[in-house]
């Protein structure tokens, strides 16, 4: 069996007051994504770049916590094929810029209802599914965020920073990471968990069976507090209406909350020393474990925290059993 690798962009604009997306038509004649074979010493994201400027000439920058993998069969030459297509998705501010290759007869904005009349194939429609789902949600967690990235600007002697740290990773996980507030370090980047204790969450993040980008990582608060202090109370039931929005539109299977704050605030839990590895089952399920600083700061923390880990890679191999989202 022959095996073969594509990616390309699924390309969204804002026209008319509603969302378009862009097809070409191959010299077939039916409609497709701008996509194409991936070459020797690329990965998926530069193919998919080099393939959407070569076929529809746009420069775009996707969002990397959305990849749409299909896998299919084909008959070519009466050799069985197994290709692979990994999809991201952009969006295009210049709509204008759109100039096809010479290997397409016409290219066409559709909206999403039109766009699974208009498409041949189950695999372009499901692709075309999995990627307006996401951009809405996309939208809706970024008008959250433009809200909380406000409020220092209308809360009363505000005395966080007035830099927010947004959470980060996809937005249809299936787990999220809660942790206290951004660090300096994190301040600093605009990123979440990047420092040492950053360095260890991916460590165990990985250990779980997990990858970073798949995940969705965030605080409590997510305003650095100064010294690097624990939020006040007041502070807290500041940021916790968004971030109970910011869980919602989410919509995580597992959620595991790092460390005492963490704990006290979403399951209202305390003394973390003594309720660390407990699983609250539910929809979500939560786990509660040790924040990573924790662990880097003390030493003896580390097994603890590891032991934690193992829990959440069991309850992971549970929901794969019975069929739960991946």
């Amino acid at each position: 069996m022959k095996f073969e690798f594509s990616a390309g962009i699924i390309v969204y604009a804002d026209m008319d007051g509603e969302r378009k997306f862009l097809f070409l038509k191959n010299p077939h004649g039916w409609w497709d994504l701008p996509k194409g074979h991936i070459e020797k010493g690329e990965n998926a994201i530069k193919a998919a770049l080099r393939e959407t400027k070569e076929e529809a000439n746009l420069v775009l920058k996707p969002y990397r916590s959305f990849v749409y993998s299909e896998d299919y069969w084909f008959i070519s030459a009466g050799e069985k094929i197994k290709k692979n297509v990994k999809m991201f998705i952009a969006k295009a501010d210049n709509v204008g810029d759109v100039r096809i290759s010479e290997e397409h007869s016409g290219y066409a904005w559709m909206s999403y209802k039109v766009a699974l009349n208009e498409l041949r194939y189950k695999t372009q429609k499901q692709m075309i599914s999995s990627a307006n789902s996401y951009i809405s949600r996309l939208e809706k967690i970024d008008a959250i965020n433009a809200e909380y990235a406000n409020l220092p600007n209308i809360a009363a002697d505000w005395k966080l920073s007035r830099r927010f740290v947004p959470g980060e990773g996809r937005l249809n996980a299936k787990v999220m990471f809660i942790g206290q507030a951004p660090g300096a370090e994190e301040d600093m980047k605009l990123r979440p968990f990047i420092g040492r204790s950053g360095k260890l969450l991916d460590r165990l993040i990985k250990s779980a069976g997990l990858v970073r980008r798949n995940v969705y990582i965030t605080s409590v608060v997510q305003f650095f507090p100064p010294e690097n202090r624990v939020p006040t109370d007041d502070e807290i039931a500041l940021c916790k209406p968004f971030l109970d929005r910011q869980i919602a539109e989410i919509n995580p299977e597992i959620i595991v909350l790092l460390g005492s704050v963490a704990a006290k605030v979403v399951v209202g839990l305390d003394g973390i020393k003594s309720i660390h590895g407990r699983v609250i089952s539910g929809k979500p399920t939560y786990l509660v474990t040790l924040h990573p600083a924790a662990a880097v700061r003390i030493k003896s923390n580390m097994p603890l925290i590891e032991a934690d880990f193992k829990i959440l890679k069991s309850l992971l191999k549970n929901r794969k059993r019975f069929g739960t989202r991946q």
